[in-house]
């Protein structure tokens, strides 16, 4: 890929993402790209480049931001969160909360938000109980597998089997197992594509939890900054915002008070 041509597309995913691409991963955006540019037939990466600024509808861009976000989630990946969330969804049912708001703003191929769905469920008595999780992405790709809400045994590894049995059904398609979540998980869930990079976001608040998990390290300081000041205004007073074990907010002005590591509240 011509020097030129990767520098245009550095500034064009940042501007359109706040995803930042180093000067090293010319290697990884042309095999991202690439592929991109096979189904289109398009042999020459600066003929997809005009293709991509050229198209008025704005639906390239979003392919093209499809093959270069990095989607690598797992159930219950860093559990320690979810025993923290159940502890704070018990802790609130005690003096007498009953409406339950969290965002999943990362939420990849869906492990996150459902994996936050099943905890809420299995945080004891769910009776007269309203629970909404908000799941984005900035895929489209990978939020029609967070829809489909479909996968495969080797993914489920993380789910301990009481759970798998409660909140999935297994479906056998030829010689292997497709593990389905059930209604209890899906009718709690809505799922929106939404750009991290320009806030302010359509939601109203106020939530009792964000997760923003392995995605702030893709953004500049810049971008935290303005993502993490919309998270602060979507927050409840005394609601938590939960960042990846990798992340940290040290060195960004926030208001945010620290936990424990990777995990903030809001001042109440």
């Amino acid at each position: 890929m011509d020097r030129r041509v990767f520098d245009a597309f550095r500034s064009l995913v940042y501007e359109r993402s706040g995803i930042t691409l180093g000067e090293n991963k010319e290697a990884l955006v042309s095999a991202r790209v690439g592929k991109r540019m096979r189904a289109l037939g398009i042999s020459e990466f600066k003929d997809y480049l005009s293709v991509v600024t050229e198209d008025t509808k704005g639906e390239e861009i979003v392919q093209l931001l499809d093959a270069i976000s990095t989607n690598v989630t797992s159930f219950f990946r860093e559990s320690a969160h979810f025993d923290f969330l159940r502890s704070l969804i018990t802790g609130w049912k005690s003096q007498g909360q009953n409406r339950f708001r969290i965002w999943s703003a990362a939420s990849s191929t869906g492990e996150e938000p459902y994996t936050i769905a099943m905890t809420l469920l299995d945080s004891g008595n769910r009776r007269n109980l309203d629970f909404k999780i908000l799941a984005t992405d900035i895929s489209t790709r990978v939020l029609e597998h967070c829809v489909a809400g479909n996968y495969d045994q080797e993914k489920v590894a993380g789910i301990p089997r009481p759970m798998l049995d409660r909140y999935f059904d297994a479906i056998r398609h030829g010689d292997r197992t497709v593990y389905s979540a059930k209604n209890s998980l899906r009718n709690l869930l809505t799922f929106r594509r939404l750009n991290l990079s320009t806030p302010p976001f359509p939601m109203r608040g106020p939530l009792d939890c964000v997760f923003c998990r392995n995605v702030m390290i893709y953004f500049d300081n810049e971008v935290r900054t303005r993502l993490l000041n919309e998270v602060y205004r979507l927050l409840k007073p005394g609601g938590y915002l939960f960042v990846g074990h990798a992340e940290s907010l040290t060195g960004i002005v926030s208001d945010f008070q620290t936990v424990r590591p990777a995990i903030y509240t809001k001042r109440g």
